[in-house]
């Protein structure tokens, strides 16, 4: 595959992207807001990272134990 064709007619599988977005990480954002009449009841936004795990990327927790 010539590395300069464009991605929209490449054909990569659905493993090889994957691996792809956990080496490099992934960040998703979202926002829901429901309302009613113009009245804004609940709000619910979200951020996510999304990355693989080794021994180079350090834990969030201290001492790399979760809580």
């Amino acid at each position: 595959m010539d590395s300069q064709e464009p991605l929209a007619r490449r054909q990569v599988s659905l493993v090889d992207l994957l691996d792809r977005l956990l080496g490099t990480g992934v960040v998703v954002t979202g926002s829901l807001t429901l309302g009613i009449a113009d009245v804004d009841l609940v709000r619910i936004d979200l951020r996510a990272l999304i990355s693989s795990v080794n021994e180079r990327v350090p834990s969030p927790w201290e001492g790399g134990q979760p809580l």
